[in-house]
Protein backbone atom coordinates (compact mmCIF):
# COMPACT_ATOMS: atom_id res chain seq x y z
CA UNK A 1 0.00 0.00 0.00
CA UNK A 2 1.01 3.59 -0.52
CA UNK A 3 2.98 4.44 2.65
CA UNK A 4 1.56 7.96 2.60
CA UNK A 5 -1.79 6.47 3.60
CA UNK A 6 -0.37 5.94 7.09
CA UNK A 7 -0.11 9.72 7.50
CA UNK A 8 -3.87 10.22 7.13
CA UNK A 9 -5.66 10.89 10.40
CA UNK A 10 -9.07 9.49 11.18
CA UNK A 11 -11.85 11.57 9.67
CA UNK A 12 -13.70 13.79 12.20
CA UNK A 13 -16.86 11.69 12.06
CA UNK A 14 -14.89 8.50 12.60
CA UNK A 15 -13.53 10.11 15.75
CA UNK A 16 -17.01 11.25 16.75
CA UNK A 17 -18.42 7.74 16.31
CA UNK A 18 -15.59 6.33 18.41
CA UNK A 19 -16.26 8.97 21.08
CA UNK A 20 -19.94 7.97 21.28
CA UNK A 21 -19.24 4.24 21.32
CA UNK A 22 -20.37 2.68 24.57
CA UNK A 23 -22.22 5.81 25.72
CA UNK A 24 -25.90 5.54 26.55
CA UNK A 25 -27.70 8.83 25.99
CA UNK A 26 -30.81 9.79 27.88
CA UNK A 27 -33.90 8.24 26.31
CA UNK A 28 -36.47 10.74 27.58
CA UNK A 29 -35.74 13.21 24.78
CA UNK A 30 -35.48 12.68 21.01
CA UNK A 31 -32.05 12.77 19.44
CA UNK A 32 -31.06 15.98 17.63
CA UNK A 33 -28.19 15.62 15.17
CA UNK A 34 -26.27 18.90 14.86
CA UNK A 35 -22.86 17.49 13.94
CA UNK A 36 -22.90 16.84 10.19
CA UNK A 37 -23.35 19.68 7.70
CA UNK A 38 -25.92 17.73 5.73
CA UNK A 39 -28.77 19.98 4.52
CA UNK A 40 -32.20 18.66 5.49
CA UNK A 41 -34.39 21.16 3.66
CA UNK A 42 -36.55 19.74 0.87
CA UNK A 43 -34.73 20.04 -2.49
CA UNK A 44 -36.10 22.07 -5.42
CA UNK A 45 -39.32 20.52 -6.67
CA UNK A 46 -38.35 21.06 -10.31
CA UNK A 47 -35.17 19.02 -9.86
CA UNK A 48 -37.06 16.17 -8.18
CA UNK A 49 -39.66 16.17 -10.98
CA UNK A 50 -36.92 16.16 -13.59
CA UNK A 51 -35.22 13.15 -12.01
CA UNK A 52 -38.57 11.36 -11.71
CA UNK A 53 -39.21 11.51 -15.47
CA UNK A 54 -38.87 7.80 -16.31
CA UNK A 55 -38.55 8.28 -20.07
CA UNK A 56 -35.75 10.85 -19.73
CA UNK A 57 -33.99 8.83 -17.04
CA UNK A 58 -34.10 5.67 -19.14
CA UNK A 59 -32.50 7.54 -22.03
CA UNK A 60 -29.84 9.18 -19.86
CA UNK A 61 -28.85 5.94 -18.12
CA UNK A 62 -27.93 4.45 -21.49
CA UNK A 63 -25.21 7.07 -22.08
CA UNK A 64 -21.58 7.18 -20.98
CA UNK A 65 -21.23 10.76 -19.72
CA UNK A 66 -18.47 13.02 -21.01
CA UNK A 67 -15.79 14.08 -18.51
CA UNK A 68 -15.96 17.65 -19.80
CA UNK A 69 -19.71 17.69 -19.26
CA UNK A 70 -22.60 18.89 -21.35
CA UNK A 71 -22.27 22.21 -23.13
CA UNK A 72 -25.56 23.34 -21.62
CA UNK A 73 -24.37 22.64 -18.06
CA UNK A 74 -21.11 24.51 -18.51
CA UNK A 75 -22.99 27.41 -20.07
CA UNK A 76 -25.44 27.48 -17.13
CA UNK A 77 -22.52 27.60 -14.71
CA UNK A 78 -20.78 30.34 -16.67
CA UNK A 79 -23.97 32.42 -16.69
CA UNK A 80 -24.40 31.93 -12.95
CA UNK A 81 -20.84 33.05 -12.20
CA UNK A 82 -21.45 36.18 -14.24
CA UNK A 83 -24.72 36.95 -12.43
CA UNK A 84 -23.42 36.17 -8.96
CA UNK A 85 -19.78 37.36 -9.05
CA UNK A 86 -19.60 39.47 -12.23
CA UNK A 87 -16.85 37.08 -13.33
CA UNK A 88 -16.60 36.07 -16.98
CA UNK A 89 -15.46 32.51 -17.67
CA UNK A 90 -15.34 30.70 -21.00
CA UNK A 91 -17.65 27.68 -20.61
CA UNK A 92 -15.56 25.72 -23.12
CA UNK A 93 -12.22 25.90 -21.29
CA UNK A 94 -12.73 27.53 -17.87
CA UNK A 95 -15.52 25.35 -16.40
CA UNK A 96 -15.42 21.66 -15.50
CA UNK A 97 -18.31 19.76 -13.83
CA UNK A 98 -17.27 17.59 -10.88
CA UNK A 99 -18.87 15.01 -8.61
CA UNK A 100 -19.26 17.41 -5.69
CA UNK A 101 -16.60 19.68 -4.23
CA UNK A 102 -15.27 17.04 -1.84
CA UNK A 103 -14.13 14.77 -4.67
CA UNK A 104 -12.74 17.67 -6.66
CA UNK A 105 -10.88 19.38 -3.81
CA UNK A 106 -9.19 16.08 -2.99
CA UNK A 107 -8.16 15.10 -6.52
CA UNK A 108 -7.19 18.67 -7.44
CA UNK A 109 -4.52 18.76 -4.75
CA UNK A 110 -2.90 15.62 -6.06
CA UNK A 111 -3.04 16.91 -9.65
CA UNK A 112 -1.44 20.29 -8.80
CA UNK A 113 1.41 19.38 -6.44
CA UNK A 114 4.74 18.18 -7.78
CA UNK A 115 7.01 20.89 -9.18
CA UNK A 116 8.72 22.47 -6.16
CA UNK A 117 11.20 20.88 -3.78
CA UNK A 118 9.76 20.29 -0.29
CA UNK A 119 6.31 21.50 -1.39
CA UNK A 120 3.78 23.00 0.97
CA UNK A 121 0.00 22.95 0.75
CA UNK A 122 -1.36 25.79 2.88
CA UNK A 123 -4.78 25.79 4.52
CA UNK A 124 -6.72 27.58 7.26
CA UNK A 125 -6.83 25.95 10.68
CA UNK A 126 -9.50 24.70 11.55
CA UNK A 127 -10.24 23.28 8.14
CA UNK A 128 -12.10 20.78 5.97
CA UNK A 129 -9.99 17.66 6.40
CA UNK A 130 -10.05 16.89 2.67
CA UNK A 131 -7.42 19.63 2.21
CA UNK A 132 -5.01 17.89 4.55
CA UNK A 133 -5.58 14.48 3.00
CA UNK A 134 -4.91 15.82 -0.49
CA UNK A 135 -1.69 17.43 0.75
CA UNK A 136 -0.40 14.30 2.46
CA UNK A 137 -1.16 11.93 -0.40
CA UNK A 138 0.51 14.30 -2.86
CA UNK A 139 3.71 14.20 -0.79
CA UNK A 140 3.42 17.80 0.38
CA UNK A 141 3.70 19.21 3.88
CA UNK A 142 0.51 20.78 5.21
CA UNK A 143 0.99 24.27 6.60
CA UNK A 144 -1.76 25.42 8.94
CA UNK A 145 -2.71 29.10 9.26
CA UNK A 146 -4.55 29.54 12.53
CA UNK A 147 -7.97 31.17 12.57
CA UNK A 148 -8.87 31.60 16.22
CA UNK A 149 -10.45 33.96 18.69
CA UNK A 150 -7.34 36.15 18.89
CA UNK A 151 -7.74 37.21 15.23
CA UNK A 152 -11.52 37.14 15.01
CA UNK A 153 -11.45 33.69 13.39
CA UNK A 154 -9.79 35.11 10.29
CA UNK A 155 -6.77 33.10 9.03
CA UNK A 156 -3.74 35.33 9.60
CA UNK A 157 -2.03 34.88 6.22
CA UNK A 158 0.06 38.02 6.76
CA UNK A 159 1.95 36.19 9.52
CA UNK A 160 3.38 33.63 7.09
CA UNK A 161 7.07 34.29 6.33
CA UNK A 162 8.42 34.51 2.78
CA UNK A 163 10.49 31.34 3.08
CA UNK A 164 7.21 29.43 3.60
CA UNK A 165 5.42 31.19 0.75
CA UNK A 166 8.30 30.22 -1.58
CA UNK A 167 7.55 26.52 -0.97
CA UNK A 168 3.77 26.81 -1.38
CA UNK A 169 2.33 25.07 -4.44
CA UNK A 170 -1.31 25.16 -3.44
CA UNK A 171 -3.37 27.30 -1.07
CA UNK A 172 -6.81 26.11 0.00
CA UNK A 173 -9.25 28.85 0.99
CA UNK A 174 -12.69 28.37 2.49
CA UNK A 175 -15.05 31.34 2.57
CA UNK A 176 -17.51 31.42 4.22
CA UNK A 177 -15.39 29.34 6.52
CA UNK A 178 -16.16 25.88 7.79
CA UNK A 179 -16.57 25.81 10.78
CA UNK A 180 -16.19 29.47 11.77
CA UNK A 181 -18.55 31.17 9.30
CA UNK A 182 -15.92 33.86 8.72
CA UNK A 183 -15.98 35.52 5.28
CA UNK A 184 -12.68 36.63 3.74
CA UNK A 185 -12.60 40.27 2.72
CA UNK A 186 -11.99 41.57 -0.81
CA UNK A 187 -8.68 42.97 0.45
CA UNK A 188 -7.54 39.55 1.66
CA UNK A 189 -8.56 37.88 -1.59
CA UNK A 190 -6.64 40.42 -3.65
CA UNK A 191 -3.53 40.22 -1.46
CA UNK A 192 -3.51 36.43 -1.78
CA UNK A 193 -3.87 36.61 -5.56
CA UNK A 194 -0.86 38.93 -5.62
CA UNK A 195 1.03 36.45 -3.42
CA UNK A 196 0.15 33.64 -5.82
CA UNK A 197 1.69 35.59 -8.70
CA UNK A 198 4.70 36.60 -6.64
CA UNK A 199 5.49 33.11 -5.35
CA UNK A 200 4.01 30.99 -8.17
CA UNK A 201 1.30 28.91 -6.53
CA UNK A 202 -2.33 28.02 -7.22
CA UNK A 203 -5.31 29.14 -5.11
CA UNK A 204 -8.13 26.62 -4.69
CA UNK A 205 -11.10 28.51 -3.23
CA UNK A 206 -13.73 26.29 -1.63
CA UNK A 207 -16.86 28.45 -1.91
CA UNK A 208 -19.53 25.83 -1.33
CA UNK A 209 -21.14 27.93 1.46
CA UNK A 210 -21.15 31.15 -0.58
CA UNK A 211 -24.94 31.18 -1.07
CA UNK A 212 -25.82 30.93 2.64
CA UNK A 213 -25.29 34.24 4.43
CA UNK A 214 -27.05 36.31 7.05
CA UNK A 215 -27.28 39.71 5.35
CA UNK A 216 -29.23 39.51 2.09
CA UNK A 217 -27.73 42.85 1.00
CA UNK A 218 -24.12 41.70 1.50
CA UNK A 219 -23.39 38.41 -0.27
CA UNK A 220 -19.84 37.08 0.31
CA UNK A 221 -17.30 37.96 -2.33
CA UNK A 222 -15.47 35.23 -4.24
CA UNK A 223 -12.02 34.60 -5.67
CA UNK A 224 -13.02 35.09 -9.32
CA UNK A 225 -14.84 38.30 -8.44
CA UNK A 226 -11.69 39.74 -6.90
CA UNK A 227 -9.51 38.29 -9.66
CA UNK A 228 -11.65 40.22 -12.14
CA UNK A 229 -11.44 43.39 -10.03
CA UNK A 230 -7.64 43.12 -10.02
CA UNK A 231 -7.55 42.89 -13.82
CA UNK A 232 -6.57 39.20 -13.70
CA UNK A 233 -9.38 38.50 -16.15
CA UNK A 234 -7.94 35.18 -17.34
CA UNK A 235 -8.02 34.14 -13.65
CA UNK A 236 -4.42 32.98 -13.76
CA UNK A 237 -3.58 30.82 -10.72
CA UNK A 238 -7.18 31.10 -9.46
CA UNK A 239 -9.64 28.20 -9.30
CA UNK A 240 -12.99 28.09 -7.48
CA UNK A 241 -15.08 25.13 -6.32
CA UNK A 242 -18.87 25.31 -6.01
CA UNK A 243 -21.50 22.72 -5.21
CA UNK A 244 -25.26 22.25 -5.29
CA UNK A 245 -25.18 20.48 -1.91
CA UNK A 246 -25.62 23.51 0.35
CA UNK A 247 -26.98 26.05 -2.15
CA UNK A 248 -29.79 23.83 -3.41
CA UNK A 249 -30.05 21.23 -0.60
CA UNK A 250 -28.91 18.50 -2.99
CA UNK A 251 -26.04 16.73 -1.18
CA UNK A 252 -27.08 13.36 -2.61
CA UNK A 253 -26.85 14.58 -6.20
CA UNK A 254 -23.05 14.92 -5.87
CA UNK A 255 -22.82 17.75 -8.34
CA UNK A 256 -20.53 20.75 -8.45
CA UNK A 257 -18.05 22.50 -10.68
CA UNK A 258 -14.52 23.86 -10.87
CA UNK A 259 -13.89 27.13 -12.71
CA UNK A 260 -10.97 29.45 -13.37
CA UNK A 261 -7.53 29.35 -15.00
CA UNK A 262 -7.91 27.59 -18.36
CA UNK A 263 -4.36 26.23 -18.36
CA UNK A 264 -4.81 24.63 -14.97
CA UNK A 265 -8.19 23.20 -15.91
CA UNK A 266 -6.76 21.74 -19.12
CA UNK A 267 -4.31 19.64 -17.11
CA UNK A 268 -6.91 18.83 -14.47
CA UNK A 269 -9.27 17.68 -17.23
CA UNK A 270 -6.59 15.32 -18.50
CA UNK A 271 -6.19 13.95 -14.97
CA UNK A 272 -9.93 13.42 -14.68
CA UNK A 273 -10.16 11.47 -17.94
CA UNK A 274 -8.16 8.79 -16.11
CA UNK A 275 -9.93 9.13 -12.77
CA UNK A 276 -13.30 8.20 -14.29
CA UNK A 277 -15.55 10.49 -12.27
CA UNK A 278 -17.74 12.11 -14.94
CA UNK A 279 -21.20 13.20 -13.81
CA UNK A 280 -24.00 10.92 -15.00
CA UNK A 281 -26.11 12.42 -17.77
CA UNK A 282 -29.24 12.71 -15.61
CA UNK A 283 -27.24 14.43 -12.87
CA UNK A 284 -25.95 16.95 -15.38
CA UNK A 285 -29.36 17.81 -16.80
CA UNK A 286 -30.82 18.17 -13.30
CA UNK A 287 -27.87 20.38 -12.35
CA UNK A 288 -28.59 22.71 -15.25
CA UNK A 289 -31.98 23.41 -13.70
CA UNK A 290 -30.55 23.96 -10.23
CA UNK A 291 -27.92 26.49 -11.35
CA UNK A 292 -30.67 28.54 -13.02
CA UNK A 293 -33.01 28.53 -10.00
CA UNK A 294 -32.36 31.49 -7.68
CA UNK A 295 -35.88 31.53 -6.23
CA UNK A 296 -35.26 28.32 -4.32
CA UNK A 297 -31.84 29.52 -3.16
CA UNK A 298 -33.25 32.78 -1.76
CA UNK A 299 -35.95 30.88 0.14
CA UNK A 300 -33.41 28.33 1.38
CA UNK A 301 -31.14 31.08 2.65
CA UNK A 302 -34.02 32.68 4.55
CA UNK A 303 -34.81 29.38 6.27
CA UNK A 304 -31.28 29.28 7.67
CA UNK A 305 -31.55 32.92 8.73
CA UNK A 306 -34.74 32.07 10.57
CA UNK A 307 -32.88 29.43 12.55
CA UNK A 308 -30.08 31.84 13.41
CA UNK A 309 -32.60 34.47 14.54
CA UNK A 310 -34.26 31.92 16.80
CA UNK A 311 -31.21 30.04 18.13
CA UNK A 312 -28.53 32.69 18.69
CA UNK A 313 -30.51 34.75 21.29
CA UNK A 314 -31.07 31.55 23.28
CA UNK A 315 -27.41 30.51 23.22
CA UNK A 316 -25.99 33.95 23.99
CA UNK A 317 -27.55 33.88 27.46
CA UNK A 318 -25.10 31.17 28.54
CA UNK A 319 -22.38 30.91 25.89
CA UNK A 320 -19.93 32.98 23.85
CA UNK A 321 -19.58 32.83 20.08
CA UNK A 322 -18.94 35.12 17.15
CA UNK A 323 -22.04 35.57 15.02
CA UNK A 324 -21.17 33.99 11.67
CA UNK A 325 -21.37 35.96 8.44
CA UNK A 326 -22.01 32.95 6.25
CA UNK A 327 -22.62 29.22 6.32
CA UNK A 328 -24.96 27.42 8.72
CA UNK A 329 -22.67 26.67 11.67
CA UNK A 330 -22.40 28.12 15.17
CA UNK A 331 -18.79 27.96 16.36
CA UNK A 332 -19.51 27.85 20.09
CA UNK A 333 -16.94 28.39 22.82
CA UNK A 334 -17.20 25.67 25.46
CA UNK A 335 -16.95 26.19 29.23
CA UNK A 336 -14.95 22.94 29.50
CA UNK A 337 -12.85 20.93 27.07
CA UNK A 338 -14.61 20.55 23.74
CA UNK A 339 -14.45 16.73 23.73
CA UNK A 340 -15.74 16.60 27.30
CA UNK A 341 -18.51 19.07 26.45
CA UNK A 342 -19.64 17.18 23.33
CA UNK A 343 -19.62 13.90 25.24
CA UNK A 344 -21.77 15.37 28.00
CA UNK A 345 -24.28 16.85 25.53
CA UNK A 346 -24.76 13.46 23.92
CA UNK A 347 -24.98 11.52 27.17
CA UNK A 348 -27.10 13.97 29.15
CA UNK A 349 -29.23 15.58 26.43
CA UNK A 350 -29.15 13.22 23.42
CA UNK A 351 -27.70 15.99 21.24
CA UNK A 352 -24.77 15.41 18.92
CA UNK A 353 -22.33 18.21 18.08
CA UNK A 354 -18.78 18.02 16.75
CA UNK A 355 -15.76 18.81 18.97
CA UNK A 356 -13.76 21.65 17.47
CA UNK A 357 -10.42 19.95 18.07
CA UNK A 358 -11.52 17.23 15.62
CA UNK A 359 -11.48 19.91 12.88
CA UNK A 360 -8.05 21.40 13.56
CA UNK A 361 -4.42 20.63 14.32
CA UNK A 362 -1.87 21.82 16.84
CA UNK A 363 0.05 24.54 15.01
CA UNK A 364 2.25 27.44 16.08
CA UNK A 365 1.85 26.48 19.73
CA UNK A 366 -1.92 26.02 19.91
CA UNK A 367 -4.91 24.15 18.56
CA UNK A 368 -7.41 26.81 17.42
CA UNK A 369 -10.33 24.35 17.45
CA UNK A 370 -9.90 23.41 21.08
CA UNK A 371 -12.51 24.86 23.40
CA UNK A 372 -15.16 25.00 20.66
CA UNK A 373 -17.88 22.81 19.23
CA UNK A 374 -19.44 23.07 15.79
CA UNK A 375 -23.23 23.19 15.83
CA UNK A 376 -24.77 22.64 12.39
CA UNK A 377 -28.22 24.23 12.09
CA UNK A 378 -29.41 21.68 9.57
CA UNK A 379 -32.25 20.10 11.54
CA UNK A 380 -35.73 21.61 11.51
CA UNK A 381 -36.33 24.99 13.15
CA UNK A 382 -38.21 23.38 16.03
CA UNK A 383 -35.44 20.85 16.61
CA UNK A 384 -32.74 23.53 16.55
CA UNK A 385 -34.65 25.68 19.06
CA UNK A 386 -35.35 22.67 21.27
CA UNK A 387 -31.68 21.71 21.25
CA UNK A 388 -30.55 25.25 22.12
CA UNK A 389 -33.02 25.45 25.00
CA UNK A 390 -31.96 22.05 26.33
CA UNK A 391 -28.28 23.02 26.20
CA UNK A 392 -28.79 26.35 27.98
CA UNK A 393 -31.07 24.91 30.68
CA UNK A 394 -28.53 22.13 31.27
CA UNK A 395 -25.60 24.55 31.39
CA UNK A 396 -27.40 26.85 33.84
CA UNK A 397 -27.70 24.05 36.36
CA UNK A 398 -24.19 22.64 36.08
Amino acid sequence: MNPRLTRLQDYPFQRLNALKQGLTPTQDRPHVALSIGEPQHAPPAAVVAHLADAERLTRDLAVYPATRGRDALREAVSAWLKRRFNASVDPDVEVLPVAGTREALFSFGQAVVGTKANPIVMMPNPFYQIYEGAALLSGAEPYYVNADLTNGYAPDFSSVPDDIWQRVELLYLCSPGNPTGHVLSPTTHRWLIEQAHRFDFVIAADECYSEIYLDETAPPTGLLEQSTALGNTNHRRCVVFHSLSKRSSLPGLRSGFVAGDANILASYFQYRTYEGCALAEHVQTASELAWQDETYVTTNRERYREKFRAVLPILESDFTFAEPTGGFYVWLQTPTGDVEFATALFQDLNITVLPGSFLSREAHGRNPGSGHVRIALVASLDECVDAAERICAWQAHR
